[in-house]
């Protein structure tokens, strides 16, 4: 269901309540239930990326092949993600890195870095604002421009990966992504690796949730992040899967 048919029931349910309130008595309290189940609805579409409420995005490749995708966000963060970096060297992985752009600046050689091991850069806005989600359209999509903008100056590519702040969306945001010609790309694995701070604890929980043409979100920020990757990438190879870097799992061009 989309956010325009829940809307469209919504309102149905409404007139069919006030129906029933008039003609069955059914009393006043019935509508506190109501908006209390719409709010909660709404929640719901707008956090859970994967449920496609307000925006749909790539959450997961349909492929009975045994592979997953591993994706950073809020980078670069300095010599957090040298480190990242050194270990999928080592393993010769490569992954995707959704940047913020304010983090860019004094990270340039990062950057070139994850392209010149063969990594792809996807956009996280430039902020990362912890009131993102209230902007205006026009604004989000002012973010998402000077995010590719960054990227640009460095490398020549222009990302078309988009991953929501905190995967939170609503319908300003699905109208800058649109406009702006991006693909909006959620996971279905969410680790909290920034809540979770036992590597042991992080890794099992990743791979109890592998699945085929999983997407994995992971932080370059996170201590718990770095210490576990190593045993990550083994735990991965051992289960008989591969790391797949993002676009070619999914067959979409990640830049423009």
């Amino acid at each position: 269901m989309n956010s325009r048919l829940f809307n469209i029931l919504t309102i149905i349910l409404i007139l069919v309540w006030i129906w029933a309130d008039k003609y069955l008595k059914i009393g006043t309290p019935a509508y506190g239930w109501l908006l209390l189940i719409y709010v909660f609805v709404l929640f719901c579409g707008s956090y859970f990326i994967r449920f496609g409420f307000f925006l749909k995005s790539i959450n997961s490749a349909k492929t009975n092949e045994k592979w997953i995708a591993i994706s950073f966000d809020d980078g670069p963060a300095g010599l957090k993600t040298g480190q990242i970096l050194d270990i999928l060297k080592e393993n010769q992985v490569e992954v995707a890195f959704f940047c913020v752009g304010k983090n860019i600046e004094n990270n340039e050689e990062l950057v070139k870095r994850m392209i010149r091991e063969g990594h792809i850069i996807g956009n996280h806005s430039f902020s990362h604002h912890h009131f993102f989600d209230l902007f205006s359209s026009g604004k989000m999509l002012k973010e998402l421009k000077q995010m590719n903008q960054s990227v640009k100056n460095i490398t020549g590519l222009s990302p078309r990966f988009f991953r929501p702040p905190f995967g939170v969306t609503n319908p300003n945001l699905k109208n800058a992504v649109m406009r702006g010609g991006f693909i909006s790309i959620g996971w279905s694995i969410r680790s909290y690796d920034t809540m979770i701070k036992n590597p042991v604890r992080l890794l099992s929980k990743i791979l109890k949730a592998m699945k085929p043409g999983g997407i994995l979100l992971l932080h370059d920020s996170s201590e718990t992040t770095i210490e576990m990757l190593p045993m990550l990438l083994k735990g991965i190879a051992d289960q008989g899967y591969q790391v797949k870097r993002l676009d070619k799992m999914i067959n979409l061009n990640p830049y423009d």
